[in-house]
């Protein structure tokens, strides 16, 4: 058995948090070549990110609960398994309506990974170093979107994009092997009830705390940014300015270098700045970041650095906010982590599916919808925590449930 406080036990809570991303950034440079094997149009192919999305919401908000209820490991043994076999789906699906489908099925099994790695983090290390194991976390998984187009990239070059999905597949294989060895983290002792009125009692709990609404809400919009960029980039860069899929893969590991950065500042500085510090920088940098892609944009100037140095720029902001926003909605939460991460999960999620829809609808063979959509995030990101959270922190802890 690992030891839950082991350097192996961050990196495997840290492999399954990099489930999401893998699932999404491994076959973006395969996007173009899926819409010609499939004979099908950009905005269906963009569907299958937006459909992973709307999966991944609603599957967090029964992973969660389970979780709280039985433990972190069952849950997790389970949605490993569904993914596998919905990435074998993906990898051999005849047409876009058999992939749509595969999409939504791996999503269900995919989201216990980032969820319930996020929720073991809180009950092994506690309300205040959970933000620091997390920043670390976020930065060592940001390795996967970083090598994940590029791996992608090659993938699609030798053996056709079905292959992305079969690594997938192999991915989630291994994840079982590792999470059998995995003691359970959720003590007995915390167990909570799954009845309907329970987790409705501790959903509206939740929504009526100000800072984790305001701090999921960060969050949500920050990551709304993030995935119009996922949504939209190949289109941009390889259909509207002419990049090759492997220079797109190198071009978005710029864009996680920036995440990677930031992730490591929050690590580094989180025991010399509070959350209140690093989050006013965070969501300035996002901010500034995005509104600069969408000005740009919108006056023609039309080029690969005109989206890709703001949004490297969005993304260091988005590396500070992501593991802060995640420590600040949890800490209070310690009685229901899984059903907290599970929330905050499905609201970001949701948001995000709507705005990789929009930009897909809109999409005008230009970057102008992608790059105003990032825009708006980023301005949302913002505003969400200086109208919302409060300063101190006065969060209320959530209700005893009953086994």
């Amino acid at each position: 058995m690992l030891n839950p406080t082991s350097r192996a036990t961050v990196a495997l809570l840290a492999a399954l948090t990099a489930l999401g991303p893998l699932a999404t950034d491994m076959y973006l440079p395969a996007m173009p070549a899926m819409r010609e094997s499939l004979a099908t149009g950009a905005d269906e192919i963009q569907l299958t990110l937006s459909l992973y999305l709307i999966g991944f919401a609603v599957a967090q908000l029964l992973c969660g609960p389970l979780s709280d209820r039985y433990g972190r490991k069952p849950v997790l043994l389970g949605g490993m398994l569904l993914f596998l076999v919905a990435s074998l789906v993906c990898a051999f699906a005849p047409d876009v309506e058999v992939l749509l489908a595969g999409r939504f099925l791996q999503a269900l099994g995919g989201a216990a990974g980032p969820v319930l790695g996020r929720a073991a983090v809180r009950d092994i290390y506690g309300p205040f170093e959970a933000s620091r194991i997390l920043s670390y976390m976020a930065s060592v998984m940001a390795l996967a979107p970083a090598l994940a187009p590029l791996f992608g990239a090659t993938l699609l070059l030798w053996f056709g994009w079905y292959s992305i999905f079969i690594s997938l597949a192999i991915y989630a294989a291994a994840m079982v092997a590792l999470i059998s060895i995995l003691p359970e983290p959720l003590a007995s002792d915390q167990r909570q009830s799954i009845r309907p009125s329970a987790l409705f009692a501790t959903f509206r709990m939740l929504i009526g705390q100000r800072d984790f609404v305001g701090y999921t809400l960060t969050n949500s919009f920050a990551f709304c940014g993030l995935f119009a960029f996922l949504s939209g980039s190949s289109f941009v860069l390889i259909d509207f300015l002419g990049v090759t899929p492997n220079q797109y893969g190198a071009l978005f590991a710029m864009i996680v270098a920036g995440f990677f950065i930031g992730s490591m500042a929050s690590a580094k500085l989180s025991r010399r700045l509070s959350r209140h510090n690093l989050l006013v920088i965070a969501t300035m940098l996002s901010a500034v970041g995005g509104g600069v892609m969408a000005i740009l944009s919108l006056t023609e100037l039309h080029s690969v650095w005109a989206v890709i140095a703001p949004h490297m720029l969005f993304m260091v902001g988005f590396g500070i906010i992501m593991p802060q926003t995640m420590g600040g909605a949890l800490a209070p939460n310690p009685q229901c982590a899984g059903s907290a991460s599970a929330l905050f999960g499905f609201v970001q999620m949701s948001i995000a599916a709507i705005a990789g829809g929009l930009v897909g609808v809109f999409h005008d063979g230009t970057s102008q919808s992608m790059a105003i959509a990032i825009g708006l995030a980023g301005l949302g990101s913002l505003a969400s925590y200086h109208l919302i959270v409060r300063q101190p922190s006065s969060s209320s802890a959530c209700p005893a449930g009953t086994a």
